[in-house]
């Protein structure tokens, strides 16, 4: 059964949870500083099909703000987050409508260049998918497509980008080996610094952590933290204690619909909605 926003009385499968919908804007003193939503969603949906999969989405995303998106496996997490770049208009037979605004750039628009979008908004992915290529090529990829050649310009990009990274340390005598012979976390890392290469104003993530050990997963979440005072930062993540950890604004996601969205102190420990609470204490999901 798919919920509406007039329906706040439905039951969760198999869980005999009452959801109400509540997506609340984020407030508070995190705003003061902030300049304001950099991506703004109203209404978007998507489909697979006949199958509809997200429903009329609205929601702001803070600049220079971390915003994790919780919720159940199939919950449309990834989906939306894919939205937010379009690498949905990569698979067959997808509908998306509703707006989406980059720093008020309509990305849907059919004058919308999407190869810019896609510099614009960078993606570090659930597996690290380093190139095989040395780890100097792998970063600078990016630019070499853009035509970028000049040595000095990639040498710098490729040493800025690796200490943005908290990579540099640990790369900078081994640039000229592959990318492919670093450890996973550091291959993560690789990933994205070749995200932020090319200057990004966004950056996305897929469960960056789910492949990592402890260790690996610790420094990736200091890393998030870093890098939100510069980008705009979008995880994905099925861990409620790294979405509590490393994001400044959460959203609860359930079929296809954003139960609640706040920021992350209040939401996890005082939320409006007994779904969300529900699946912070473990009941479901």
């Amino acid at each position: 059964m798919l919920m509406t926003n007039d329906d706040v009385n439905t039951k969760v499968p198999d869980t005999g949870l009452r959801i109400k919908t509540e997506v609340k804007a984020p407030s508070g003193p995190a705003l003061a500083s902030s300049g304001g939503p950099d991506i703004v969603c109203r209404d978007v949906n998507l489909a697979y099909g006949d199958n509809h999969v997200l429903h009329d989405i609205s929601m702001d995303i803070e600049d220079r703000r971390a915003t994790a998106f919780i919720g159940p496996s199939g919950c449309g997490k990834s989906t939306l987050l894919r939205c937010l770049n379009r690498m949905n208009d990569l698979i067959d037979n997808v509908r998306t409508w509703g707006e989406i605004r980059v720093k008020g750039v309509d990305i849907n628009a059919r004058s919308t260049d999407v190869i810019e979008i896609r510099r614009r908004v960078g993606m570090v992915f659930q597996k690290s998918n380093p190139f095989p290529k040395s780890i100097y090529e792998n970063v600078v990829y990016g630019l070499r497509i853009a035509g970028i050649n000049d040595k000095a310009t990639l040498d710098e990009a490729c040493e800025r980008s690796l200490k943005g990274a908290a990579l540099w340390d640990e790369a900078k005598d081994r640039l000229g080996e592959s990318g492919l012979g670093l450890s996973g976390g550091q291959m993560q890392r690789l990933c994205i610094a070749r995200a932020i290469a090319v200057e990004p104003e966004v950056i996305l993530m897929d469960e960056p952590c789910s492949a990592l050990d402890p260790i690996a997963t610790q420094r990736i979440e200091e890393l998030m933290r870093g890098l939100a005072d510069r980008y705009t930062i979008v995880i994905v993540t099925h861990n409620m204690q790294q979405a509590a950890r490393v994001s400044d604004y959460t959203a609860f996601m359930y079929l296809g619909r954003v139960i609640e969205f706040g920021e992350t102190g209040e939401l996890f420990v005082k939320p409006r909605v007994r779904a969300t609470e529900d699946y912070i204490r473990g009941k479901f999901g």
